[in-house]
């Protein structure tokens, strides 16, 4: 890849700051914009010598001499500088492009609106079982740019919309997108604007890639017929070439193969959804190079991640499930289709855009009460209500935790899938579930 002279780096927190290292550490000239001040980044500014730091501002003088501007994914279109950029036709790249351009290794790309990070670890772990030398990380984590100059074989990136959204020359090995309900509406505008951006993960494929695709989601199976790779699909029912489930086992017929099986009866993964992410992490990851054994010993040795269905107590015969990943209808409904009645909900944050109405139709007849919170919390309601569904308004998560061991009865599910990001009252995801964890240790 040939790197630009000057580049314009715009958002200087994680993603940021791994761009700004990596294209230094080359050569190219950086210059680092962000509105917030180095205080409200918590940035030592004497360990950025070698990058032009303008922290603070976003003035379009800064724009003066850059031949390229690499958003974080957090940067909206809309933003000052973004737009300006744009105006002006300078080129514009996400950070996953400059990285897999970089890297000397080849890309596996994950994306889908849920399940992309725990599809990404199990599919790193069974890379990293079969003694490869897998890079993990992306939206999941570690920017994909860290991997640059690193030992990696493989690298393991989930990617999300806000990535997608910048790409031209992005080209996966192994490209996979598990599933699409609406979501980021608030960003994209449109659900149609936001599966767009998650189909430009296949756009620059070739005929010896590989696109994995979910068959049983019809908006990502309109995307088979436009791909110019290898299409091999997943989904519940079998079929001469792809992943399918039975009846206690995924399996998988690849191109010119027999049939592979792989048994879950030590999958610690809980839920109907987490069937469907490990039918696609299967397909990732003997696509990737993995061998069946290390794919099935990473199935059996695989730990949940936090915050995604992790059951955090059993209290009074009443058990509590955590799943404030759940920022999204399609995963909350996900989530409470894999409990039968009777759920006691937990739901509300910031609303991301589009309708409350499949929750209501997921919670009907199967939750107990729902007990609704934050900026989204009326919206929520009305929703629910319209169902049929009992809904009490608590002012606080630790309310709601209060409220749902009143009404929870021995045999219940307390379900904390939120419908909504956690930005009204948490940082993230990550501190809503651990705060759910304390309110209900504080219970007693």
């Amino acid at each position: 890849m040939a790197l630009p002279r000057q580049a314009l780096v715009l958002g200087f927190q994680r993603t940021g700051q791994a761009v700004a290292r990596v294209l230094a550490a080359r050569g190219v000239r950086v210059r680092v914009a962000d509105r917030r001040p180095a205080e409200a980044l918590g940035v030592e500014t004497r360990q950025w010598q070698d990058v032009e730091l303008r922290l603070g501002e976003e003035g379009p003088e800064l724009l003066a001499g850059m031949d390229l501007v690499v958003p974080s994914p957090g940067v909206p279109r809309e933003a000052p500088l973004l737009a300006a950029a744009l105006r002006r036709g300078l080129p514009v790249r996400s950070e996953i492009e400059m990285a897999a351009a970089l890297l000397a290794c080849p890309v596996v790309a994950i994306t889908g609106t849920n399940g992309k990070s725990t599809t990404t670890s199990l599919v790193g772990l069974a890379l990293a079982r079969a003694g490869r030398r897998a890079f993990v990380g992306g939206n999941l984590g570690t920017p994909l740019i860290a991997a640059v100059g690193s030992d990696a074989d493989v690298a393991v990136a989930e990617v999300s919309s806000f990535q997608l959204e910048w790409v031209e020359q992005f080209r996966p090995r192994v490209g996979c997108l598990i599933n699409l309900t609406p979501d980021h509406l608030d960003r994209h505008g449109s659900f149609e604007s936001y599966a767009a951006a998650k189909a430009r993960l296949f756009a620059r494929q070739q005929a010896e890639d590989f696109a994995v695709l979910n068959r049983d989601d019809a908006v990502v199976w309109r995307l088979a017929g436009r791909l110019g790779s290898r299409l091999v699909s997943f989904g519940a029912a079998p079929v001469p070439c792809g992943a399918f489930a039975g009846e206690g086992y995924v399996a998988l017929r690849l191109p010119g193969a027999g049939e592979e099986r792989y048994d879950l009866a030590r999958i610690r993964l809980v839920g109907r959804h987490n069937l469907e992410n490990a039918l696609a992490a299967v397909t990732v990851a003997r696509l990737a190079g993995a061998p069946p054994r290390a794919v099935q010993e990473a199935i059996d040795a695989f730990e949940p991640l936090p915050h995604r269905m992790t059951r955090v107590a059993t209290r009074l015969g009443v058990d509590w499930f955590d799943d404030s990943k759940a920022t999204n209808v399609g995963a909350a409904v996900k989530s409470l289709e894999s409990f039968p009645p009777c759920v006691v909900l937990l739901a509300g944050g910031v609303d991301k855009g589009g309708s409350y109405a499949p929750l209501a139709a997921a919670a009907a007849g199967k939750v107990r009460v729902a007990l609704v919170f934050g900026a989204a919390r009326a919206a929520i309601a009305a929703a629910l209500l319209a169902r049929d569904v009992a809904v009490e308004d608590v002012p606080s998560l630790e309310a709601a935790v209060r409220a749902a061991a009143a009404h929870a009865r021995p045999g219940d599910v307390v379900l904390l899938a939120p419908a909504c990001s956690s930005f009204d009252m948490f940082a993230d995801y990550a501190a809503r579930g651990r705060a759910f964890r304390a309110a209900i240790e504080a219970l007693g």
